[in-house]
């Protein structure tokens, strides 16, 4: 049980123009889609995915380092990485695992298998969509695993696209399309209260201090 007294003790501490956008930006957040990329090689699109997370409201992002293991570009995620969830796993297996523990189906984003055009993806489902490396594309593991293949159409000479710029135009359609609909995708009231005390956190830099004070004159 979340102590609101707590927090509203610690939204004193923060100028009302960022409460202002928690207010704003926490309603827009969802965890009915979610992000998970396959040891991905090179640093800035693992950040830039984190950052098209954070646009597009999408909560959760699964990192998996099997191979390649780096820190967060902080440049190019663009303070992203304090307001997404980060998720990391050192086997695929485990991802796919706790994944599906959370309910969601496995989407392999491939342009090699004709399954669903993103146009016709079904969004009523809850879905992890999974990103591969950059040359290699997804392991042979999530393909197999996956429940659906989801494609972006393209009629030129490339036959796929950087992963961030794949991500991006998936989140930006299944969003916007889920946006529209009737399907409950908002984070229950538990969630955005955690995001609350999670955020203000993330924001003060003398938080544990600022707790302490206020459990002292309770």
């Amino acid at each position: 049980m979340q102590d609101l007294e707590l927090l509203k003790y610690l939204e004193t501490f923060v100028t009302q123009g960022r409460i202002d956008r928690f207010k704003t930006i926490l309603p827009n957040r969802t965890k009915h889609f979610t992000v998970a990329t396959e040891d991905v090689y090179q640093l800035h699109n693992t950040s830039a995915v984190m950052r098209s997370c954070d646009v597009f409201g999408i909560q959760e992002l699964s990192i998996v380092e099997e191979v390649n293991s780096k820190s967060i570009d902080r440049e190019i995620a663009m303070g992203a990485q304090k307001w997404v969830d980060l998720n990391r796993y050192h086997s695929i297996t485990d991802c796919i695992s706790d994944i599906r523990a959370k309910g969601y189906q496995i989407v392999a984003t491939t342009p090699h298998r004709d399954d669903c055009e993103l146009i016709d993806f079904d969004i009523t489902k809850k879905s992890c969509f999974f990103f591969g490396r950059e040359s290699q594309g997804l392991s042979q593991q999530v393909l197999d695993e996956a429940d659906c293949y989801l494609k972006i159409p393209m009629v030129g000479f490339t036959e796929s696209l950087n992963i961030s710029v794949s991500a991006a135009i998936i989140l930006q359609h299944v969003t916007a399309q889920l946006r529209k609909s009737d399907i409950k995708w908002q984070l229950k009231d538990e969630e955005i209260i955690e995001k609350r005390f999670d955020w203000i956190k993330k924001t003060l830099k003398d938080y544990d201090s600022i707790v302490e004070r206020y459990k002292s004159k309770a």
